[in-house]
């Protein structure tokens, strides 16, 4: 009979966040890892705890979340570390190029968040249209026998939706929209052959044609503040943004601006460049709907997420393929 493997023989995980929920994998995950765990509370940062703690040289696989950055120096006091899982779809708080250059693989969360993602930034869109949000909030105040019937909202059905990033998630919420009845275009870093939407290499074309813009884009160099004045003057005073990609693709401060102004008609925001901070413009403006960063927070998607760690991280350890490796071209 095999002897089992003591806390010390286990290979090492270090975990930026408490991690797993889920009690089947908890148990699973037990069996087979050591975990290092910074936790929230600690009056250190992150750095020094790792600079100081004396596990930190055998540490194996990191798993982390988009609130705390993998820089260069976190990655210099883990000169073991061989992968990086991070619980998001996005890796914008990853320093990939240093990844590659230290030899360090990074996984993602793959496409498990895209139909829940895809879901929500069209619930944002029928709120906005429909005023769901803000007809609740008339009701609730007794307004309704007092001002009498609420405003008229706008129909989904025909609308012309410009999709920024036709990447998995980006995708899914064209397949939802194109049965609403809506008009689809997109932009993405490449035209996609195989899709029958037309395309637009530039962003403002995009919104010149679209009454509707959903923003699901990765967040680079390259497309911070892709939506920029310029775009939201082009979609106009009746068009509407949707962001369930990061807070930092839309220049949040002209957005403030264009929605007070009235020089845009409305916006569903998942996001925001500051988060938790929201700009409290916002608040009154019964035109936006807003959400604490929550399209991904599902029940479903937690149990597939802690499976493909544990999934990944099984893979890493028997020197098999991973099952979501970010291409770090």
């Amino acid at each position: 009979m095999e002897t089992p493997a003591t806390a010390e023989e286990l290979p090492l995980v270090l975990t930026l966040f408490p991690f797993p929920h889920i009690p089947k994998i908890k148990e699973e995950f037990s069996k087979k890892f050591t975990t290092l765990f910074n936790k929230p509370e600690n009056s250190i940062s992150l750095q020094q705890f790792l600079t100081t703690n004396p596990q930190s040289p055998s540490v194996r696989v990191l798993i982390s979340y988009p609130k705390t950055p993998v820089t260069s120096e976190i990655l210099n006091c883990l000169p073991s570390l061989g992968c990086v899982l991070t619980v998001s779809a996005g890796t914008d708080h990853i320093d990939l190029v240093d990844c590659r250059r230290r030899g360090i693989a990074v996984c993602s969360a793959g496409t498990i968040y895209s139909e829940d993602v895809a879901d929500f930034a069209v619930g944002l869109l029928i709120d906005v249209l429909r005023k769901i949000s803000a007809a609740d909030r008339y009701v609730r105040a007794g307004l309704w026998p007092v001002k009498g019937e609420y405003p008229l909202g706008s129909k989904l059905g025909g609308k012309r939706v410009g999709i920024l990033g036709l990447g998995s998630i980006g995708s899914e919420v064209a397949k939802r929209l194109e049965a609403f009845g809506c008009i689809i275009s997109y932009n993405s870093r490449n035209k996609k052959l195989s899709v029958p939407f037309p395309y637009y290499s530039n962003v403002i074309d995009l919104a010149s044609n679209s009454d509707v813009l959903i923003v699901s884009c990765e967040l680079n160099k390259e497309t911070f503040h892709i939506i920029n004045k310029d775009v939201m003057l082009a979609l106009g005073k009746n068009g509407i943004i949707i962001n369930v990609g990061r807070g930092a693709l839309v220049d949040e401060k002209e957005l403030v601006r264009c929605l007070v102004q009235r020089e845009i008609g409305g916006a569903g925001l998942d996001v925001f460049e500051n988060e938790p901070n929201v700009p409290k413009e916002l608040f009154e403006l019964d035109n936006v709907v807003l959400s604490p960063h929550k399209a991904v927070l599902t029940s479903e998607s937690f149990e597939a997420l802690h499976e493909l760690i544990l999934a990944n991280l099984d893979a890493f350890f028997s020197d098999k393929p991973l099952l979501s490796l970010v291409k770090n071209d």
